[in-house]
C-alpha cells in the first residue's frame, strides 16, 4: 500500500482505522506453505491474531485451516465457512464444559494439561482421537510475554511428564493422533525450531498412532530496518529433511502442521491515526495521536517496536519526537523517533500493526475501538465499523432507584 492509498482510506473512513493488505497475506501465506521443500504442510492461521472474518474468509481461500484458542474463535471460524474438521482447538485453563462444547462440535482437540487429559478419558475413551501440546522447556528469545515454551510457562504438558501421560492414555484406550509444541513468538534464533523438532520427534516414538506434528509457529517478520527475522526458506528445508528423516524411522508417513498467525497478517497492516497536538516540554517534543494502547498495545505490554511514518508530509525536515496516545497511562507507540516535521492534522502511521492489533484492543477510557479496511485489488473496502458510545453501554443494565 503506498502513501496515497493509505491517505486516501484515511479521509474515506477517518482515524484511526487498521488498514490491511489482502496481497501481502495471499503473499506471505503461500511464502510460508512453500518453503518446506516439497513436503505439503497444513497450516493452520492463529485467528487470534486478526479474526475479521473477511481475513479468514481469505485465507479459507488459499487453503488454510485454523488454530482457535477458544470456544468464541471456534465459532467465529465456523461462522467464516470453515468445516469443523479444518480447526484446531488448543486452550488452556478453561472449565471441561467448554471442551465439551468444541467436541460436540467435531473439532481438532489439543489437550495441554494431565487433569483435563484424564477428565477427557473418564468421559470419552478411545472414541475421539486428540492432540497433546508438549511443553518443551525452551526459552524462544524476546519478551517473556511471548515465549510460552520455557519451564515457567503455563502452556503444555512438561515433556518429562510424558511417561505419565502414556500411562492415562493407555488406561484409558485413548488414542493421541497428533503431538503439538509453540515455544512462541519472535523467535530469534531458528535452531530453536530444530531442537524443538528433534524433542518432538523423541516423544513421538511413544505414540504410535500418530498421524501429524505439530510444530507451533514463532516465525519473526521485520519490524524496522536491518531487524533479525526467520530465514523461512533455510529454516524449512531444514525441518523438511529432519522430518523426512524422522517419518522414514517412525515407520509412516505423517503430516507437517504449523500454525502461523503473526507471519502471515503483521505485515499486511498499519494502523493509521492522526496528529492531535504538538507539545514540547523541557526535554521532549510528543506528538500527541487520536489513538493508545487501547488500539495498539504491544508497545507498552510487549516493549515492541513499529516503525511509525508520516505520511502527510514525508519529505518534511526530519525531527525528533515521541509519538504518544491519549490514554490516561502511559501509551507510547514510539519514543524518540526521527520522523520528518509532524503538524498538528497530520496522518501518521504505525507499521506491522496486522496482528494483535485490534484483536488486543479495548474499551478503556471509554474510547471506541477503531474501524478496519482490507484493501482488495488496490481497492479499500471497510469491514468493520467505528464503534460507537451504544456500543459501549449497550449490555449495561440500569437497576431502578
Amino acid at each position: 500500500m503506498n502513501n496515497k492509498t493509505l491517505l486516501d482510506t484515511a479521509k474515506k473512513f477517518g482515524t484511526p482505522t487498521y488498514v490491511y493488505n489482502a496481497e501481502t497475506i495471499q503473499n506471505q501465506y503461500t511464502k510460508l506453505k512453500n518453503a518446506f521443500d516439497g513436503i505439503d504442510v497444513k497450516l493452520h492461521y492463529a485467528l487470534k491474531a486478526l479474526n475479521n472474518i473477511n481475513v479468514l474468509r481469505l485465507l479459507k481461500k488459499e487453503g488454510s485451516g485454523l488454530d482457535a484458542v477458544s470456544i468464541e474463535e471456534v465459532h467465529l471460524g465456523l461462522r467464516a465457512g470453515f468445516e469443523a474438521n479444518q480447526i484446531m482447538y488448543t486452550p488452556n485453563c478453561v472449565d471441561f464444559s467448554e471442551i465439551e462444547e468444541a467436541i460436540s462440535i467435531g473439532v481438532h482437540l489439543n489437550i495441554d494439561n494431565l487433569s483435563t487429559l484424564e477428565k477427557f478419558g473418564n468421559k470419552y475413551g478411545n472414541t475421539i482421537p486428540i492432540c497433546i501440546r508438549i511443553n518443551p522447556h525452551i526459552f524462544a528469545g524476546g519478551h517473556n510475554n511471548i515465549s510460552v515454551g520455557h519451564i515457567d510457562s503455563k502452556f503444555g504438558i512438561s515433556f518429562y511428564q510424558l511417561k505419565h501421560v502414556v500411562r492415562i492414555a493407555k488406561h484409558y484406550n485413548i488414542v493421541i493422533n497428533g503431538l503439538h509444541m509453540h515455544t512462541g513468538s519472535d523467535i530469534l534464533d531458528p535452531d530453536v525450531f530444530l531442537r524443538g523438532a528433534d524433542l518432538l520427534y523423541e516423544a513421538a516414538n511413544e505414540f504410535p498412532d500418530l498421524t501429524f506434528l505439530d510444530f507451533g509457529s514463532g516465525f519473526k517478520v521485520p519490524y524496522k530496518e536491518g531487524d533479525i527475522v526467520t530465514e523461512i526458506e533455510l529454516i524449512g528445508k531444514k525441518i523438511a529433511d529432519s522430518f523426512r528423516n524422522f517419518c522414514k524411522n517412525y515407520g509412516r508417513e505423517l503430516e507437517l502442521w504449523f500454525e502461523p498467525g503473526k507471519y502471515i497478517v503483521s505485515e499486511s497492516g498499519k494502523l493509521i491515526v492522526q496528529a492531535t497536538i504538538i507539545k514540547q516540554t523541557t526535554s521532549t517534543v510528543f506528538v500527541g495521536v487520536n489513538s493508545g494502547q487501547n488500539h495498539l498495545i504491544r508497545p507498552m505490554f510487549y516493549n515492541a517496536y513499529h516503525k511509525i511514518e508520516n505520511l502527510s508530509n514525508p519529505n518534511g525536515q526530519p525531527k525528533l519526537y515521541s509519538i504518544v496516545g491519549y490514554i490516561c497511562e502511559s501509551d507510547t507507540f514510539g519514543y524518540d523517533r526521527m520522523i520528518p516535521e509532524v503538524r498538528e492534522g497530520d496522518f501518521l502511521a504505525i507499521y506491522n500493526a496486522g496482528a494483535y492489533g485490534f484483536s488486543m484492543s479495548n474499551q478503556y477510557n471509554a474510547r471506541l475501538r477503531p474501524a478496519e479496511v482490507l484493501v482488495v485489488n488496490k481497492e479499500p473496502k471497510l469491514i468493520r465499523k467505528r464503534e460507537t458510545l451504544e456500543d459501549i453501554y449497550r449490555n449495561e443494565i440500569i437497576l431502578e432507584d
